[in-house]
């Protein structure tokens, strides 16, 4: 019988070499998966992915309110249709803040675009002489049972309303302090209607 041929012998440079380019693989590959995950639990969220309006943990629930409209009926919350609504909450004593603020809701809305059909402006409560109103805003009686469900709306006086966020469902997630930049809620809602 004869004998096997022998089998090649790698070089020791050569098998250390490769030896080092697989640890060198698996070292990024974990090393990579290590640091994303301690970013991940560590809260850390890269800037383009923040909300600016405060996330409301747990959201409020308003599904089974129906909002009463000032002209008579009540507002369907009517999920089907994707609508979302940007819900402003006006204490009694809000004139010229409040005047200013819907013109920046108006504002606002008009820079969806085509998007802007699918976003609703409900005003609690009778806006103050001189609020710019549009074809999508819905001036809502004020309700008890509403405004409960309204964290900081306490927070409105002369220096402006609490503006919310009420997505499809009628769950409030966001919320604005008064004196909120407007630009801050556009870039939430243009981020929420790309979740058609």
């Amino acid at each position: 019988m004869t004998d096997p041929a022998p089998t090649p012998t790698v070089p020791v440079r050569e098998r250390n070499r490769n030896r080092a380019l697989l640890v060198l693989i698996v070292v990024v590959f974990f090393g990579s998966a290590l640091v994303a995950g301690a970013l991940r639990f560590s809260g850390w969220r890269p800037e383009g992915l923040k909300n600016h309006g405060e996330l409301l943990q747990p959201p409020a629930d308003l599904r089974q309110i129906a909002p009463r409209l000032a002209d008579g009926g009540e507002y369907p919350w009517n999920p089907i249709e994707r609508t979302w609504r940007i819900l402003v909450a006006p204490p009694a004593d809000c004139t010229d803040a409040c005047v200013g603020l819907s013109h920046d809701i108006d504002k606002v809305w008009r820079l969806f675009g085509h998007n802007a059909d699918h976003v609703h402006i409900l005003w609690v409560g009778e806006p103050p002489e001189g609020a710019l109103r549009n074809r999508v805003w819905h001036v809502v009686e004020p309700m008890p049972e509403l405004t409960a469900q309204l964290p900081g709306v306490e927070a409105g006086g002369p220096q402006g309303a609490p503006v919310y966020v009420v997505d499809p469902n009628g769950f409030v997630i966001l919320h604005y302090a008064p004196g909120f930049d407007p630009g801050h809620l556009r870039t939430d809602m243009a981020r929420l209607l790309k979740l058609k």
